[in-house]
């Protein structure tokens, strides 16, 4: 802003006594101050203000103005109410160096001076910073020369003081500023902003939301690629248009902002929302690139539930780890995972968008977004599916070990709270995983292995929720399956009479029973575990057998009280 544009603003109550022709200085902030030497505070092109207390007679004005003059200030406001009016050895001292002086009537306050100034300069200084993000924008958009979101963020921390990161919807950090004095956002932290982030976009609330995590303000700007639906297409939506639209929020990136947006001026609120914009068209680049891994997984896919060759699987295989596993040769093993995302609406195909999360979930945290590039996820009716290379690791001259297989529960460790914040109460997210193989023979029992393990996964309760292969070998397969009404009467013929006498008697028949099978009918053993007297246990142990009609010594009565206590 120039100095001549505070004088059109009557409710700034200033008066021009001096300095009419340097009035085209451009203002670059604003500085209170009585020191009598406030040059190491001024970096130029300041409006200073002073209520005068620095003056103690008339010789104290002519160093003042010369040290002002000589720091590059843009301008002088002198306050009249500590002397009643600016004093002329000051307006003269002023004149000499050329420096525009201002008079402060007393009943204004120096604070609105400054929220004026700060106000003008901010905005002008965004629009400044949006030239410079435009000329960005037409790098970024002809290909990947202009530097990546990083160096937006860049742009955000050099120009408008703003420390930002890119976010994916699992709170994995795609991008932050490359500057060597980047902060990093901690993991649990980032995880928190996505949590919120997908909570509030979900109800089709508009950004940017306001956060706060320990202590700190955070705001939170969505990034929507071309094929995502903005946050008002879910407002009042109702059906399978609605949960459509919720469903393509866990699919979508965010700008996360150390500061609170709420009473930014709208150039600024513009400023953030055009630099997601280009972020999109970094996000839609990429995504782009993903396309011939998804396009090798989805050919893959195809011939094995076909039930094609093995030979032709093994030459799409041949064909698809250069890709996946660049300047490593073929993988000597394979991993799938499958995941299904429901919704509340059954005619909701949410096949696509389990896809993109997929793709998050088999990303380890802090990998970026290059940490994509070895997966490779197809989608089918309602479900998502991974082909995950496993590569060798070199061993003493041996054949190369595959690196340790994925864990069912691991994946889920650092991505449940934010997906289960965006799912809500109408979605659910599940994963099978299946054992490595090592050739294209294994890899259709693989896929079976992990679609059975994911069924195992939908049939217990919470949001998201993983089974692995492991658990496809126990009870714990058959026991979902079992019907409600089969479970009931099971489990009340054998546990309700052991139940209803440890009510009654206060007696604790049921933890002796789940001890005394977790010790393998060692007498010693559970007596030791429950700090009692052997002669104790087996007094309860004949309770139990009396009231229930089962002998705990034989495999068959011990099994079935074992199943019991699993589905009570």
């Amino acid at each position: 802003m120039r100095l001549r544009a505070l004088l059109d603003m009557d409710s700034l109550g200033l008066s021009l006594l001096g300095g009419e022709d340097e009035l085209d200085r451009t203002v670059r902030g604003v500085m209170t101050t009585d020191l009598r030497d406030p040059s190491r505070y001024l970096a130029g092109g300041e409006l200073v203000l002073t209520g005068l207390a620095w003056r103690r007679d008339a010789a104290d004005s002519e160093p003042f103005a010369r040290i002002l003059a000589a720091s590059g200030v843009a301008g002088l406001a002198a306050g009249e109410a500590e002397l009643g009016s600016v004093p002329d050895d000051l307006v003269e001292a002023c004149a000499r160096h050329r420096l525009p002086l201002f008079s402060v009537h007393t009943s204004v306050a120096f604070a609105t001076i400054t929220e004026h100034v700060v106000r003008q300069v901010s905005g002008e200084r965004a629009g400044d910073l949006a030239a410079v993000v435009d000329r960005h924008r037409r790098l970024m958009t002809s290909g990947p020369s202009g530097g990546g979101p990083g160096a937006v963020l860049d742009l955000l921390g050099s120009d408008l003081d703003l420390r930002a990161w890119v976010l994916s919807p699992t709170g994995r950090t795609v991008a932050s500023a490359t500057g060597s004095g980047a902060p990093e956002l901690p993991r649990p932290t980032a995880a928190r902003l996505a949590a919120e982030h997908l909570a509030a976009a979900r109800t089709g609330r508009r950004g940017p939301h306001r956060v706060t995590v320990a202590g700190t303000a955070y705001s939170l700007f969505p990034v929507r690629g071309s094929g995502t639906r903005p946050p008002k297409a879910a407002e009042g939506a109702a059906g399978a248009a609605g949960a459509e639209a919720r469903a393509t929020v866990l699919s979508g990136w965010l700008l996360a902002v150390e500061a609170d947006a709420g009473d930014w001026p709208a150039e600024r609120l513009d400023l953030l929302h055009g630099v997601t914009q280009l972020i999109a068209v970094e996000r839609d680049r990429r995504d782009a690139a993903r396309t011939v891994r998804r396009r090798l997984a989805q050919e893959v896919l195809e011939l094995v539930q076909a039930g094609a060759a093995p030979t032709e699987i093994a030459a799409r295989l041949r064909v698809a780890a250069p890709v996946l596993l660049p300047g490593l040769g073929a993988a000597p093993h394979w991993q799938v995972v499958v995941a299904g995302l429901e919704w509340g609406d059954a005619s909701v195909d949410g096949g696509r968008t389990a896809q993109s999360v997929l793709e998050e979930v088999l990303v380890a945290p802090g990998a970026g977004d290059d940490g994509l590039d070895r997966i490779a996820v197809a989608h089918t009716g309602g479900e998502a599916v991974a082909l995950v290379p496993l590569p060798g690791l070199a061993g003493d001259g041996q054949e190369a070990a595959p690196e340790p297989e994925l864990q069912a529960e691991s994946l889920l460790e650092s991505v449940r709270g934010p997906l289960s914040a965006g799912l809500a109460e109408d979605g659910r997210l599940t994963l099978g995983v299946s054992a490595a193989v090592h050739s294209a023979e294994g890899l259709r029992g693989a896929l079976e292995e992990a679609r059975h393990a994911r069924r195992v996964a939908a049939a217990r309760p919470g949001r998201v929720c993983a089974a692995g292969h492991q658990e496809l070998a126990s009870h714990v397969l058959l026991l979902p399956f079992v019907p409600d009404d089969v479970r009931r009467a099971f489990t009340a013929r054998l546990l309700d009479p052991l139940r209803a006498y440890d009510k009654r008697h206060r007696a604790e028949l049921i933890p002796t029973l789940e001890a005394f099978l977790d010790s393998d009918g060692s007498w010693t053993r559970c007596a030791g575990r429950l700090h009692l007297h052997v002669n104790t246990l087996r007094y309860r142990v004949g309770r139990i057998e009396q009231l229930t009609g089962r002998d705990l010594s034989r495999l068959e009565d011990k099994l079935d009280f074992f199943l019991a206590l699993r589905m009570s």
